[in-house]
């Protein structure tokens, strides 16, 4: 090998590796004027998402409301702290996951996205889920369930049944904001949560017996 090979090899070898934390930031950066669907006209902030970037667990909700388009963070609202609430009650805290939205824009009045809407923004999302590469994937209510199965998915029927996508293992549940409606729905929640839990700590104990 002659000194210029070396030299590029070399080079080659020091070349730093993008992390999780250097694409969403490209990815952030990317969208943070986005125009693709009429949601931006009556935006105050991007919700971009937030959390661990190298998180084991990601959480998917609907889109932003009034209190996390004036942060322009998700779940920071009543159904933000009942979620806080629930990822501790097995062990999770909020730096721990990584959570997102299926819209990055808040719908006005909060109405549920519509179908122009979420696939203007399924993309982007798609290109967060590679970006963190989380092993469990936690979709919060109807519109996030169906964004990943299709139309024909219903949260009631569905919830609490282990899917895939991509190769990550995806839990069905209630959005937080459902809980605040109908308390009763609380027990489903920690029966799934509980399940998420169990999961992810096999997860280590394979690692730990490789």
């Amino acid at each position: 090998m002659d000194e210029e090979t070396a030299v590029d090899a070399k080079v080659k070898e020091e070349k730093p590796v993008s992390s999780p934390g250097d694409a969403l930031a490209k990815l952030k950066a990317r969208w943070q004027d986005c125009r693709d669907c009429p949601l931006a006209a009556g935006r105050t902030h991007m919700v971009f998402g937030e959390g661990n970037r190298e998180a084991g667990v990601m959480l998917v909700g609907e889109g932003p409301g009034k209190e996390e388009d004036r942060q322009g963070r998700p779940f920071v609202g009543a159904a933000g702290r009942l979620l806080d609430k629930i990822l501790l009650s097995v062990g999770f805290s909020r730096q721990e996951v990584y959570i997102a939205n299926v819209v990055k824009c808040r719908p006005p009045g909060n109405r549920i996205p519509v179908d122009e809407e979420r696939e203007a923004c399924f993309l982007k999302l798609k290109e967060q889920l590679e970006a963190v590469k989380p092993q469990i994937l936690i979709l919060l209510g109807a519109t996030a369930l169906k964004a990943f199965a299709g139309p024909h998915a219903r949260i009631t029927r569905d919830r609490g049944t282990w899917q895939s996508h991509m190769g990550i293992k995806v839990m069905p549940t209630f959005h937080p904001a459902a809980l605040l409606r109908d308390p009763g729905k609380k027990r489903a929640v920690w029966e799934d949560m509980k399940a998420v839990r169990a999961y992810y700590d096999s997860l280590g104990e394979k690692e730990g017996q490789s």
